[in-house]
Parts: structure tokens; C-alpha cells; sequence
């Protein structure tokens, strides 16, 4: 299908992109990579009447070690975090991951800020962001701000950034020690029915689930459980609690929620079996 007419504002700095967006309001929209947005547009489920293409900030693009954390620019490509030397020394579950995301093509267009401005319960970085608890810098009129990855996402394709802000940064701390992210899709480039990622930082195990609920879904149940001495087996089997998977022509719910208890096993007995963990 062909996308509903729209004026496109081609943004020169940060400045003009918020600009654009104070002057149109909720009729504007933010383009980067443009592969979650131009999709809902071609299906007229998404018909802005301005884009402001933000796709040429190179200040927004970059991978940086700074202190305790890594600084990611939010127009940084999938491809470039899959071939980053920061992040494969600082945070390489966030390299690993966006490797795996979509095909070379989306790789080479897609943005880990678009991605996460989305808000899309079925990507793979967010559950990433989710786990490392990460900061979403949103700049705006007023400022910056900084808003923990847990309050970002707030519902489906829903989150905290306000009409008139943009995704500017996002802050990962260090100190990742083990990680494996399982998902189970119809194809590799597909988007997940479900995907598990565990992460183990300083000791701690943090368990994140992708396609079960509208938001990156914390699975608490599973982390409470291995604190409190469980077995990867039996802190597996409440993988699901909490959650509300969809039934749709993928997967019905049940299916969904063995998924995430088989992926979350093989998760956890991928990290927890690894030397020096």
C-alpha cells in the first residue's frame, strides 16, 4: 500500500528536530531508520501529516565508554552495535543481541533509538534495555531528562517520551559477566513469538521475556526464585507469571507461555553453566 500524503522536515541539528515537533504537535512524527514507522504508514495504521526526518544527526551516532556505564547515541544502527569494540568489551549483550536482530538490510538502516521509541513488546533490544536497566535520555523544550528503561515502557508501542521530546541517549551500565538471549521465531529475520534473555551482573541474575506482555516484561517470579535458591528448573517453570500473552495466528497464549518457560530454561543453563559464573 501507499502511505497517506504527509510534508517531510529534514532536521539539520537536535534543535531544529525539536523545533519541528514544538511547531506540529501530534501531527508530526520522527524518522530515522524508518523500519517500524514506514510499515505502519504503508498500512495506514500510522498517518502523519509531518515527518521530521532525524536520520542525518551524526552528533546522535556514536558508542562510548564513559565512567561506569556505555553512552550510545540514539541514531546509532543495529550494525554499528554489532560491530562495536566498546560494547564488546563493556556490554556485549547489547552487541550480541543486535545482531540478531531482523536481516543485514534492517541492520544497516535500523536504530536502537527507533527501536526503543517504538515501543514494540516484540523487539529485541528493548528486553535488553529492560534487563541492564538501562537510562533513556529524552531531551525536549524544557531539557533533559533521564528515565529509567523500566519506566519507559509503558504499554503496547507506548512510551514515556512526550510528543515534543526526542530519544536523544541511552546509558548501559558495565559490568555484564554472562548472557544468552533464546527466541523462537517462524524465520531468522522474523520478529520473536517469544524470546528469553538472561543476564547475570555482579552476581545477579536478571531475566527479561519478549513478546508475552505489552511492554519488555521483567520476569520477577524467575529472579526472586533463583535468589532465593531454586533450581534453573523450577525458577524456569514461573517464567510466565504475570504476564498476558496474545493468541493470535503465530502462537496461541498457552503455546506463548510454554515457549517462555522452555526458552527461559535453556537461558538460564546457558549463563549459569558458564566458567567464572
Amino acid at each position: 500500500m501507499i502511505p497517506a500524503p504527509f510534508d517531510l522536515v529534514r532536521a539539520g541539528s537536535v534543535e531544529e528536530a525539536l523545533a519541528a515537533l514544538g511547531e506540529h504537535g501530534d501531527d508530526a512524527k520522527l524518522l530515522a531508520g524508518g523500519m517500524s514507522l514506514l510499515p505502519l504508514m504503508k498500512l495506514r495504521l500510522a498517518t502523519p501529516a509531518v515527518l521530521v526526518d532525524v536520520g542525518r544527526l551524526d552528533e546522535l551516532r556514536y558508542v562510548r565508554a564513559e565512567g561506569d556505564a556505555v553512552t550510545i547515541g540514539a541514531l546509532s544502527r543495529h550494525a554499528d552495535l554489532e560491530r562495536s569494540d566498546v560494547l564488546a568489551e563493556h556490554a556485549p549483550v547489547l552487541a550480541a543481541v543486535a545482531g540478531e536482530v531482523g536481516d543485514p538490510q534492517v541492520r544497516h538502516r535500523g536504530t536502537i533509538g527507533g527501536s526503543a521509541a517504538h515501543g514494540d513488546p516484540a523487539s529485541d533490544l528493548p528486553a535488553v534495555l529492560a534487563a541492564a536497566e538501562a537510562t533513556m535520555v529524552c531531551r525536549g523544550p524544557a531539557g533533559a531528562r533521564h528515565v529509567p528503561a523500566g519506566e519507559f515502557f509503558r504499554g503496547f508501542l507506548e512510551t514515556a517520551l512526550a510528543p515534543d521530546e526526542l530519544l536523544t541517549e541511552i546509558r548501559l551500565p558495565r559490568g555484564t559477566q554472562a548472557f544468552s538471549y533464546q527466541k523462537f521465531c517462524r524465520r531468522a529475520q522474523d520478529w520473536a513469538i517469544v524470546g528469553a534473555l538472561a543476564l547475570r551482573v555482579d552476581g545477579e541474575v536478571r531475566v527479561s521475556l519478549v513478546g508475552m506482555a505489552p511492554v519488555p516484561w521483567r520476569a520477577s517470579a524467575t529472579e526472586a526464585a533463583l535468589a532465593a535458591g531454586a533450581s534453573i528448573a523450577q525458577a524456569a517453570a514461573v517464567a510466565d507469571e504475570g504476564t498476558e500473552p496474545a493468541g493470535d495466528h503465530l502462537a496461541g497464549a498457552g503455546f506463548r507461555r510454554h515457549l517462555a518457560r522452555t526458552l527461559t530454561r535453556r537461558a538460564l543453563e546457558a549463563v549459569l553453566a558458564r566458567p567464572g559464573t
